[in-house]
Formats: structure tokens, C-alpha cells, sequence
């Protein structure tokens, strides 16, 4: 990812997430992290994925899909890509998900990720506060390396 992706992947996490990332937190992911985007023709953005490393973890930061290309695999393809992009140092690959979102859910233990926790109150329910939290579920992969 590019600061020039930074605003399709703006215009996907708007419109897939109930709190979505800011601006700045995509510009300061792509300066810190590792980021990659999903280009499909006519060069429209369909898909990110931003991620970290720290020793022998990773951590998926954030990924989403445009609603118009979901359900076609390529979250699946967007996960294959980080896993083939990650050291061969790192065994754990964990990541946060919204405990309603079934569908990422579903994606993410047909994969192989296991619930190891949860977090309670960790998401805004919306961009408007006084609605409330909801909590994450906290999954993992071992990765064999």
C-alpha cells in the first residue's frame, strides 16, 4: 500500500465497517507496519491488508474487502498473501474480529485460527459513542514453519 491507496482503502473501510479507520491510522500503518493492497481491473482497489511483525508474532491489524467483491475468496487470497510475506521466524499469527462479523469469523476458523480470548467492550458499536461497545473475539494461528 501507497499513500495514494490510502483513499480507496478509505472508501472500503467506510463502507464495511461500523468505526472505521481514519486517515491517519492507514498513513501511520504504511510508515510503521506492512500494508498491501488488492488491485483488480479496471486498477480499481477491491482489497487491503495491514499487518505487523514483532519477533516471532504477527498480527493482522486490519483487512477488508469491498462489499461488492466479497464472498469470491479473495479475503482468503489477501490471508494467503501475509502468511507467504511473513518471517520464517514467526509462529503465532493473531488477530482481533468484531463478534458479530459471523462472516470473518467463519473465514478466519476455516483457516485454521482458534478463539483464544476475548475482549470486552474493545470496538465502538459506531462511529457514534453513546451507542455503545462490542466485544472482540481474539484469534490465533500457528503457523508451521
Amino acid at each position: 500500500m501507497l499513500p495514494c491507496d490510502i483513499e480507496g482503502a478509505l472508501d472500503i473501510e467506510q463502507r464495511v465497517s461500523p468505526d472505521p479507520w481514519r486517515r491517519f491510522a492507514f498513513e501511520q500503518s504504511i510508515e510503521s507496519h506492512s500494508a498491501q493492497v488488492l488491485v483488480a481491473h479496471p486498477q480499481q482497489l477491491q482489497g487491503f491488508l495491514l499487518w505487523s511483525v514483532t519477533a516471532d508474532q504477527a498480527e493482522l491489524l486490519n483487512i477488508a474487502v469491498h462489499p461488492n467483491q466479497q464472498a469470491k475468496g479473495y479475503g482468503r487470497l489477501l490471508l494467503d498473501h501475509l502468511i507467504s510475506q511473513l518471517p520464517s521466524a514467526v509462529a503465532s499469527l493473531f488477530l482481533e474480529v468484531r463478534a458479530s462479523n459471523f462472516a470473518a469469523i467463519g473465514l478466519y476458523q476455516n483457516y485454521g485460527f482458534n478463539q483464544i480470548g476475548e475482549r470486552r467492550g474493545y470496538y465502538r458499536a459506531s462511529s457514534d459513542p453513546l451507542t455503545g461497545r462490542e466485544d472482540a473475539l481474539v484469534m490465533a494461528l500457528e503457523l508451521l514453519n
